[in-house]
């Protein structure tokens, strides 16, 4: 008589299956914020000729933006597949990300046409959610808890 027995899964592979279960919306997220920077370098391109809706504020801060939601998102992919490094990064740039754009819709709100301070309003609600989900306790637990093992 053989019993089929099923093996035990060990508590890292645990972990790294729930830290890629939690960043999936981290990285979905951090794919609209691209998707929707990427967009404002296409509205800014169709609407140049008007410099009040473009100006050279636009074309400086839009192409910051896509730079860095292109680093965020390699950022949250990496996360997603466990590098700690990457962990790191993405939650101190986007922290870092809000604040700027808190800084840019309310101390220099003038520089930047209606439709771009929207945008920027956008970009910050979902880095919000962003900064939120990144640094939920169990997340940060389970980068600890890998970093305590690779050390052992």
């Amino acid at each position: 008589m053989s019993t089929t027995t099923t093996p035990s899964i060990s508590a890292s592979s645990e972990r790294a299956s729930a830290t890629r279960e939690g960043f999936r919306p981290v990285v979905a997220l951090v794919g609209v914020y691209l998707g929707l920077s990427a967009l404002t370098i296409v509205a800014a391109i169709v609407f140049a000729s008007d410099p009040s809706l473009v100006n050279t504020t636009v074309w400086i801060r839009g192409s910051i933006v896509v730079v860095t939601a292109a680093l965020m998102l390699r950022f949250a992919m990496g996360a997603r597949s466990g590098n700690a490094r990457h962990y790191r990064r993405l939650r101190l740039v986007s922290a870092i990300m809000v604040v700027v754009i808190a800084v840019i819709l309310v101390a220099i709100p003038g520089d930047f046409p209606l439709w771009m301070r929207i945008e920027q309003a956008t970009c910050g609600a979902i880095l919000v959610v962003v900064v939120i989900l990144a640094n939920r306790k169990r997340v940060r637990e389970s980068f600890a808890a890998g970093a305590a093992e690779r050390a052992a």
